[in-house]
C-alpha cells in the first residue's frame, strides 16, 4: 500500500463511496417500488419492470447480493481511509478515519441515496436492475452460500424462511383505504361505487328488502273481479300471488303475463289461468350477504326472491335492483329530506321521520349514525330500546339522537321527530 500514491487512493475511495451509494439506493428503490404499478408495466411489456419483478421473486437473494456488495465496498473504503489518515495524521489517523468515514458513509452513501430512492423508487430501481441482475448471476454461488447460512439461523429461531406470505394481497379494509386515498384520480361517484361494492359483504338481504307488510301481493281467494282490478292497477312489474296468508305464496305474476291474460281472455278470465301463469318463487335465506346474493341471482338467472327465516316464514322481498342500488345509488326513489315521503324537514330544523323508514338509508342520506346491527327500521329500533310499544307523547335518546314519538299504534311507531342539537 505504501507504493500506491495518495491520489490513486483518493480516487479509489471516491469510487467505493459511489458504489456504496449505488447499493444503498438500489436496496431501498427495489423494496419501495409500487408492486401493482410494476405488475401493470410488466404486463404491458416493460423490460425494466420484468427485470425488477424477476429480482423481487426471491427477495432473500436480492438483499443478500446488495448487502454483500455494500459491505465489501464499505469495508474497503474504511481501509483506504485509514491508510490515508495514517499518512496525514499519524497514529491519530485511526480515530479520525473511524469518525470521518462514519459521517461520510452515513451522509453520502446511506441517508442521501436511500432518501432519494424512497421518494423515486421506480427511477432508481429500473436502471439499477441493469447492473443487479447480471451481478446476481456472477455472484450467485456466494449469494446462495450466504442465504444457506442465514436461512439456517432463521430456522433455529423457529421461523420457516420458505413459508408462504401474504405478499401483495390486500384485505377489503386495506383496499377501502386505497380507494379513499385515490380521490384525486377517481371521480367521487365512481369512488362511492367502489366503496359500496366493498361494503356488500357487510350488508345482508334484510337491510335492503321490502318488508313483508309492504309486499305488493294479491290473494287468489278474492273474487275474480277484485283480482282483475288489482292486476290492472298494479304499479310493479311482478306481483306476488298467495292463498289467504302471504306465507302460502304461489308465485310471481309478471307484467307480460298479465298483459297476455287480459289480451287473450278479456271476458272469461278465471282464477285457474291466473294461478297457472304465476312463475316459481325463488327463496332467499335471511342473513345472506348482498355480494353472495348478487352472484346467486346471476347464477340462477333470477331477478327477484322472497326472504325467509329458519322456519320458512316470509320476511320480505329482494330484487336485483335493490342490490344494484346499494352500489350505484337509487334509480327512482330517494330518501332526501326535501323529496321523500319518509322524511320531512320542519322550519325549526327538526326532521319528521316515518316509523317504517330504513335505518341504513337514513344513516346514508342524513349522515347519521343510528345503530343498524339489530332492527332495520326506526320503529323497530325504538321498540327494542324501550322494550315495549310506546305511547305518544314520549321522548328518548338513542346514540345521542333526541327522538320525540309523534304517533304510534297498530303495534308499531308510525311517526317520530328527530330534534336538532339546539332543541335538545
Amino acid at each position: 500500500m505504501d507504493d500506491i500514491s495518495t491520489a490513486t487512493l483518493l480516487i479509489a475511495l471516491g469510487v467505493l463511496l459511489l458504489l456504496s451509494a449505488f447499493f444503498s439506493g438500489s436496496e431501498t428503490g427495489m423494496m419501495s417500488v409500487n408492486r401493482y404499478r410494476l405488475r401493470h408495466l410488466a404486463q404491458q411489456g416493460h423490460s425494466g419492470a420484468k427485470r425488477i419483478q424477476f429480482l423481487l421473486e426471491r427477495p432473500d437473494r436480492l438483499i443478500g447480493l446488495i448487502l454483500i456488495g455494500n459491505n465489501l465496498v464499505n469495508i474497503a473504503a474504511s481501509a483506504i481511509a485509514t491508510i490515508l489518515c495514517l499518512r496525514w495524521f499519524g497514529d491519530a489517523g485511526i480515530i479520525i478515519a473511524t469518525f470521518g468515514m462514519t459521517l461520510i458513509v452515513l451522509v453520502f452513501a446511506e441517508v442521501t441515496p436511500k432518501t432519494i430512492a424512497a421518494l423515486h423508487p421506480e427511477r432508481i430501481a429500473t436502471p439499477s436492475s441493469f447492473v443487479i441482475k447480471p451481478l446476481l448471476r456472477v455472484m450467485y454461488p456466494l449469494v446462495a452460500f450466504i442465504n444457506l447460512i442465514t436461512n439456517s439461523i432463521i430456522r433455529l429461531l423457529g421461523v420457516n424462511p420458505n413459508s408462504p406470505s401474504r405478499g401483495d394481497a390486500l384485505s377489503s379494509d386495506e383496499l377501502r383505504t386505497i380507494v379513499n386515498e385515490a380521490s384525486s384520480m377517481i371521480p367521487s361517484s365512481h369512488q362511492q361505487m367502489l366503496l359500496s361494492i366493498l361494503d356488500l359483504e357487510k350488508v345482508t338481504v334484510e337491510d335492503v328488502m321490502t318488508p313483508r307488510a309492504d309486499i305488493a301481493a294479491i290473494d287468489v281467494q278474492d273474487d275474480v273481479k277484485s283480482i282483475l282490478k288489482q292486476l290492472s292497477q298494479a304499479q310493479y312489474t311482478r306481483i306476488l300471488l298467495y292463498r289467504n296468508n302471504i306465507d302460502d305464496a304461489i308465485g310471481f305474476l309478471h307484467a307480460r303475463d298479465i298483459m297476455q291474460l287480459f289480451t287473450k281472455n278479456t271476458y272469461d278470465l278465471d282464477k285457474s289461468e291466473i294461478v297457472r301463469a304465476a312463475r316459481e318463487i325463488y327463496y332467499i335465506p335471511e342473513g345472506t350477504p348482498l355480494n353472495v346474493q348478487l352472484l346467486k341471482f346471476q347464477r340462477y338467472k333470477e331477478r327477484i326472491g322472497l326472504v325467509v327465516d329458519e322456519y320458512g316464514d316470509i320476511q320480505g322481498l329482494v330484487t336485483l335492483e335493490d342490490i344494484l342500488e346499494e352500489i350505484v345509488g337509487d334509480f327512482t326513489t330517494s330518501i332526501l329530506p326535501d323529496s321523500t315521503e319518509s322524511t320531512m324537514v320542519e322550519s325549526d330544523g327538526s326532521i319528521i321521520v316515518e316509523g317504517v323508514a330504513n335505518l341504513r338509508d337514513l344513516n346514508k342520506e342524513m349522515n347519521w349514525n343510528l345503530p343498524t346491527d339489530g332492527p332495520k327500521t326506526v320503529s323497530g329500533l325504538i321498540i327494542e330500546t324501550l322494550g315495549d310499544i310506546p305511547q305518544q307523547p314520549l321522548c328518548l335518546r338513542i346514540n345521542g339522537y333526541a327522538i320525540e314519538i309523534i304517533e304510534s299504534g297498530d303495534n308499531l311507531v308510525k311517526q317520530v321527530r328527530f330534534l336538532p342539537p339546539a332543541k335538545v
